[in-house]
C-alpha cells in the first residue's frame, strides 16, 4: 500500500508543498510484528547518538577546538540510519561532506570521529581528514568529499569495477540537491545508466544548496526527475522517517544487486541548523526553523511512533540517552586527550617515494 503526505518546506521565506510518495509511512500498526524492539531501538540509538555527537561538536567549534569547515547533520539523522540499514557490510558507501552520521552508521567510533575534528592521530583519517574526509575502507564506506559533485564519478567508477569483477555488491552515492546541476552529476548518471552500473544515488534534498533555495538554482524542483533523461527510475520519499528512508534504499539496491540498473532517489529532508558553522542562515526564518523542530523532529517523531504501538518503553529511550550520554563524554575525553600527528609522520599516505619528497 502506498500513500500519499506532505512535506511542508519554505522558499524564499514563502511556504511551499512538496508532495512525496511514502511507502507505507503511516501502516505502523501492521508492520509492528515486522521489526523487533531491539532492531528499532537500534535505529533511535543511532539517531540519538549522531545528534549527540553533532551537539558536542558544535560545543567544541565554538569553544576554538576544531577548525576549519564543519557542516552539521542536525535534523537529518533518519536518512543516514535508514541508509546504512538498507546496505549489506560488503555494499559501498560514499558521502558528500556532511558526512558524520555516515560514518558513524558505517562503523566510525564517536571517539574517533570526534578525535579527527579535533584533528588528533587517533581520528579515523589520522587527524589529516577532519570534518569532511571522513572514511574507513575496511568497511567500504569511501569517505565524504569536500568538493561538491566531486565523488560521484568516484562512486560510479567503484559500481564499474563491481560489474567488471561480477560482484554481488552495490554502492550508494549520497548527495545533496545543489550537487544535480553539474557536470559531474549528469556526466555519473549517463555512464551508470549505459553501462547499467549496480548504483543508487541518494539526494538529500533538505530545500537549499547552501543558501539557495531549490527553485532558485534548478529549472526541475523534483529532483529525482532528472533520472529521466537517462532513462532511469527516480523516487521521492520522506526523508524525516527512519523506516520510510530504509525501505526506498533497500528496493533501489536490491534492484540494482539484480542488474535493474541505478536509481535516483530524493530523500525530503531539512537541516536544523545552518549549512556551515559560520551560516548566519538569513534566507530562512526562525519560525520556519522551529516548525520542522517541533513538527517534523525525525528522533522524537520515531520514538513517538514506537511508544504507541508499544515497540519500546520510556525507560528503553532513558538508558539510550544515558548511554549515548555517556559514549559522548567519553569520545570527548578521548579527543582532547590524544595526541597530535607527529612532524614525523607528515609524509605518511603520501604517494610520491622518498627520493622525491623533500624532507624538513
Amino acid at each position: 500500500m502506498t500513500t500519499t503526505s506532505e512535506i511542508k518546506g519554505s522558499a524564499n521565506g514563502t511556504s511551499k508543498v512538496f508532495e512525496v510518495n511514502d511507502h507505507e509511512q503511516t501502516n505502523y500498526a501492521v508492520q509492528e510484528k515486522e521489526y523487533d524492539r531491539q532492531l528499532n531501538l537500534g535505529y533511535y540509538r543511532q539517531m540519538v547518538a549522531v545528534r549527540r555527537m553533532e551537539e558536542k561538536s558544535a560545543e567544541a567549534y565554538t569553544q576554538g577546538k576544531i577548525g576549519g569547515f564543519m557542516h552539521l547533520y542536525i535534523g537529518q539523522e533518519a536518512v543516514a540510519t535508514g541508509v546504512n540499514a538498507a546496505l549489506r557490510p560488503t555494499d559501498h558507501l560514499v558521502t558528500h561532506y556532511r558526512d558524520h552520521g555516515y560514518a558513524y552508521g558505517k562503523g566510525c567510533s564517536m571517539a574517533e570521529i570526534l578525535a579527527e575534528l579535533w584533528g588528533k592521530s587517533t581520528g579515523v583519517s589520522a587527524g589529516r581528514g577532519g570534518s569532511m574526509h571522513l572514511a574507513r575502507t575496511k568497511n567500504h564506506f569511501w569517505g565524504g568529499y569536500a568538493i561538491v559533485g566531486g565523488h560521484l564519478p568516484l562512486a560510479t567508477g567503484i559500481a564499474h569495477s563491481i560489474k567488471y569483477r561480477d560482484l554481488d555488491e552495490v554502492v550508494v552515492c549520497v548527495m545533496g540537491e545543489g550537487s544535480t546541476n553539474i557536470g559531474m552529476f549528469h556526466e555519473s548518471l549517463n555512464i551508470a545508466a549505459l553501462w547499467n552500473l549496480p548504483i543508487v544515488y541518494l539526494v538529500e534534498n533538505n530545500l537549499f544548496g547552501m543558501g539557495t533555495a531549490v527553485a532558485t538554482h534548478s529549472s526541475i524542483t523534483e529532483i529525482n526527475q532528472k533520472s529521466r533523461a537517462y532513462g532511469f527510475p527516480g523516487d521521492r520519499f520522506d526523508g524525516m522517517d527512519v523506516w520510510t528512508v530504509r525501505d526506498h534504499v533497500k528496493t533501489a539496491i536490491e534492484r540494482a544487486r539484480e542488474g535493474g540498473g541505478p536509481t535516483l532517489l530524493e530523500a525530503m529532508t531539512y537541516r536544523f541548523r545552518g549549512h556551515s558553522m559560520a551560516d548566519a542562515q538569513l534566507y530562512r526564518s526562525k519560525q520556519d526553523i522551529e516548525e520542522w523542530r517541533s513538527t517534523r523532529d525525525p528522533i522524537e517523531t520515531f520514538a513517538q511512533k514506537m511508544l504507541k504501538y508499544n515497540i519500546f518503553t520510556a525507560a528503553d529511550m532513558e538508558q539510550v540517552t544515558a548511554d549515548v550520554e555517556a559514549e559522548a563524554e567519553a569520545a570527548v575525553k578521548f579527543a582532547e586527550e590524544s595526541p597530535f600527528p607527529t612532524q614525523e609522520s607528515l609524509y605518511e599516505g603520501v604517494f610520491a617515494p622518498d627520493d622525491y619528497v623533500r624532507k624538513a
